[in-house]
Order: C-alpha cells, then structure tokens, then sequence
C-alpha cells in the first residue's frame, strides 16, 4: 500500500504515509527505508509531460545488429531523446522508445542510433496517439 500510494504523489509526507496504512511517520520513514534498501524503490523523481516540453513526437525504433547489442547500452543513453532501450527477443535486437519535437528530431535521432556499434539497420513506428501511460503497481 505504501508503493501505491508514492506512486501516486512521491511528495507525501511520512505522517500522511502513516496515516493512510494506521502506522506512526517513524513506522512509515522505516518501511521506506528498508523498501528502499532492498531495491524496491530505485528512486524518487517527477512525471513529466513530455509534449509540455515540445517532444510532441512518440517513436518506437527496432534496432537491428550486427553485433551483441546488449553491451551498447552506454552509447543508446547518451541520446537524450531515448526514454527507454530494451534488448529483445523477436524481430530486432533492440527496442527503443524515443520522444522528439518533430520528424526531422527523429531522423537526427536516428542518424545518432546508426553511429551506434554494430547498428545495421532500424523500423521505426511512430505513435499517433496514446491511450494511456502507467506505472505498474
């Protein structure tokens, strides 16, 4: 119940923590920390609206190797329009999910993949429209 709610609004306060699960703020500051310790919670950050920022352009790119792509992970998240890189099994060797202001943001964005180590080729699918966006809980 704890995870729900800081998925929820990250910002509460250990007392409204507590509050909501019938325990004291210390209870709830220490069931965090131990959450925190094992793992569970990686980190705390903010939901941002992409589009508010001007990347109004959602793309999906598989990207074909000619290599393990596995160890390219480094050079994918030096692209900051890459939200989101995944080794795959299936058509590709790597699926990407990009956010950029335009098309020709993608094309760029492209360009920087193909610099990419054993990048032999990309399929891209760009999103035309979102029907939800959602952390599991």
């Amino acid at each position: 119940m704890l995870i729900d709610l800081l998925q929820d609004d990250a910002t509460r306060s250990y007392a409204m923590l507590g509050k909501a699960v019938g325990l004291s703020s210390g209870a709830a500051h220490e069931r965090v920390r131990k959450l925190r310790e094992r793992g569970v919670i990686r980190r705390t950050t903010i939901e941002v609206d992409q589009e508010a920022l001007g990347r109004t352009l959602t793309a999906y790119v598989l990207v074909d190797g000619s290599t393990w792509m596995g160890d390219s992970g480094d050079r994918l998240a030096a692209i900051p329009e890459i939200e989101e890189a995944h080794v795959i099994a299936g058509p590709a060797s790597v699926l990407l999910k990009v956010r950029t202001s335009g098309p020709k943001e993608l094309q760029d964005l492209l360009r920087q993949v193909f610099q990419v180590d054993g990048v032999t080729g990309t399929q891209t699918v760009v999103v035309l429209q979102t029907l939800f966006e959602r952390a599991l809980k």
